[in-house]
């Protein structure tokens, strides 16, 4: 579209110029200000008849800028560049309307657009009758296609032709005004309902990057809500003016989330979907111009060149991921293993590993990746295995990788070397990071031991985490919910929701009774009263919304706090004081 517009472009830009003004420096620019900046910036050129410095703003800015009022500045300047040139100036202001109007002609405020064209088609002098007749069939054509946009000023480009065709004729104007009859309701209830999707939307939002505040997610909304409007082509127009406004909608919208990545994507993904790869790319392209650190984007992009059949393109977004290498993340090595994988086969995958792993940026994260790729797709468990156990070497401190490792074994039904893996790992890693690990281990034993096993390992994994906490003492004890983990499956247990809770309940309870005891008992012996009465502060526990008033037990509340969602937590804290019996 913009090799196109860049050729019949009245204004004295070469294409050159043209093209690297939609894909560079005036891309950023345009979409950083509002067009009513540049309209005064370039007015103040035409007002100095500098004719060269205006054409250089209008090269910068107008194609993106998809404001009426900008273009409309434009046609003044093109007109007083061609008034006094005769015929050929008429000529190249008709191309510089019809240039105008290709691109902000479906504009809700275009009105007055289509209005100022017909006014000058019928300022022209005609000097034959040939002329004349050319003259008015022109005018005609005009306000048949202003009369079906959805403007504010619909309504009277309707009266206005009628008042033409009145004027040429009232034997033909009858029937040329019924044909155009029928689509004036539908006109009207589209423009009435697309009028208030474009109310809600604020024309002098600066394009920035977006900082999560309610105005900026309105107006996203009011966006979404608009392009969501135009793609379901409720005014029943045929597919390829419908798919012009709709592209014109994305348009304006990119002028204000110009740094919303989903709004590219969505722009790249419906050109795909409606055929049209080449425009698809090319959003892209300008995507990563105006986003250039976007991973989503990136990916998003070589999925379409892959999909396609263009895996060198793609493979060139790969790459731009992994720059030198010496900064390229762990995902980025993982996803390009996986797209070598399936384009250039299981060697050149292999290949790719082999450099990976020396990056300093390799994670345990590429090792899985390639060990589970080659188990899955290659099905090689014997390559998986000798993978995990060469990263076991680097990263037997990463409980994550640990319960990988162990998750693949347990896949082969490799009980024997899932158990020595559990102990390798346990007996090197500290009490404290050792937690998920002990649990799957456990878990491990629910499923593969016998009730020896089973009792062992939970014994052995109480004892080695009452290291990590002040009450482990309590810990070492067994409990209820110990027998309500060990026989129960998925999401079926040996207790009712109500006892669940219960028990969940108390054995918080109970990890922090002395706490409580300490903090809640006063000096004076005032908790004399029994076990069961207590002093309760807002700053409430979470079983049951109480808490002690200080002491110990501030940090296990806040500890409670931080792990419920951020609108309970806030309930929960600001829990007015309570005393009584819980």
């Amino acid at each position: 579209m913009a090799s196109e517009t860049a050729e019949s472009n009245p204004v004295s830009v070469s294409d050159e110029n043209a093209d690297k003004y939609n894909v560079e420096a005036a891309e950023i620019l345009a979409n950083e200000a509002l067009a009513k900046y540049w309209k005064q910036y370039v007015e103040a050129f035409m007002a100095a008849n500098n004719d060269e410095a205006t054409r250089q703003v209008f090269s910068r800015c107008l194609l993106n800028c998809l404001q009426v009022p900008l273009w409309r500045c434009y046609i003044r300047f093109i007109r007083k560049v061609n008034d006094k040139k005769g015929i050929e100036g008429q000529e190249e202001t008709k191309k510089a309307y019809e240039f105008m109007l290709s691109y902000v002609g479906a504009d809700i405020a275009s009105g007055p657009v289509w209005m100022e064209y017909i006014a000058y088609l019928k300022s022209v002098p005609a000097q034959t009758t040939l002329e004349e007749s050319q003259r008015m069939t022109a005018i005609r054509k005009m306000y048949q296609r202003a009369i079906v946009m959805p403007t504010h000023h619909v309504e009277q480009l309707w009266r206005d032709y009628e008042n033409f065709e009145n004027s040429v004729s009232r034997a033909l104007a009858k029937g040329l005004l019924a044909e155009y009859q029928k689509y004036n309701s539908a006109r009207l209830l589209f423009t009435g309902e697309r009028k208030k999707y474009v109310d809600e939307i604020d024309w002098n939002m600066l394009a920035v990057p977006p900082s999560g505040s309610s105005k900026e997610e309105m107006q996203w909304t009011a966006w979404k809500r608009l392009l969501s409007f135009e793609k379901g082509n409720p005014q029943r127009i045929d597919n390829a003016s419908a798919n012009k406004r709709i592209a014109f909608a994305y348009e304006q919208c990119l002028m204000y989330l110009y740094h919303y990545p989903d709004i590219w994507y969505d722009y790249a993904m419906w050109h795909a979907q409606s055929g049209s790869r080449d425009s698809a790319i090319k959003v892209f392209q300008r995507a990563l111009k105006a986003l250039p650190d976007s991973e989503m984007l990136k990916y998003a992009y070589a999925e379409l060149e892959e999909s396609h059949g263009a895996a060198q393109a793609a493979k060139k977004v790969y790459e731009s991921l992994l720059g030198d290498g010496s900064n390229a993340t762990a995902l980025s090595h993982i996803q390009f293993i996986r797209f070598l994988r399936r384009t250039e086969g299981v060697e050149a995958a292999r290949r790719y590993f082999l450099d990976a792993r020396k990056s300093p940026n390799c994670t345990y994260h590429v090792y899985v990746a390639y060990a589970m790729m080659a188990f899955c797709l290659d099905k090689d468990a014997k390559l998986a295995h000798n993978i995990f156990e060469a990263g076991l070497k680097r990263f037997m401190h990463e409980p994550s990788y640990i319960l990988e490792y162990a998750d693949f074994l347990c896949r082969l039904n490799d009980d024997r070397n899932t158990r020595a893996l559990f102990e390798r790992a346990l007996s090197s890693l500290p009490p404290d990071e050792s937690v998920e690990v002990w649990k799957r281990f456990v878990q491990f034993e629910q499923m593969y031991g016998d009730l020896s096993s089973m009792l062992k390992v939970e014994q052995r994994r109480k004892e080695a985490l009452s290291q990590t906490g002040e009450n482990g003492e309590s810990t070492l004890e067994s409990s209820l919910q110990d027998v309500v983990s060990r026989y129960s499956f998925l999401d079926l247990r040996p207790c009712s929701s109500k006892d669940y809770d219960h028990l969940a309940r108390q054995e918080w309870l109970s990890r922090n009774v002395n706490k409580k005891v300490q903090s809640s008992v006063p000096a004076n012996g005032a908790g004399s009263a029994g076990p069961h009465v207590s002093v309760l502060s807002g700053a409430s526990t979470l079983p049951n919304g109480t808490a002690p008033d200080s002491g110990g037990t501030t940090s296990a509340i806040n500890d409670v706090l931080k792990v419920l969602p951020p609108s309970l937590a806030t309930f929960v804290a600001n829990l007015p004081a309570v005393e009584g019996i819980y």
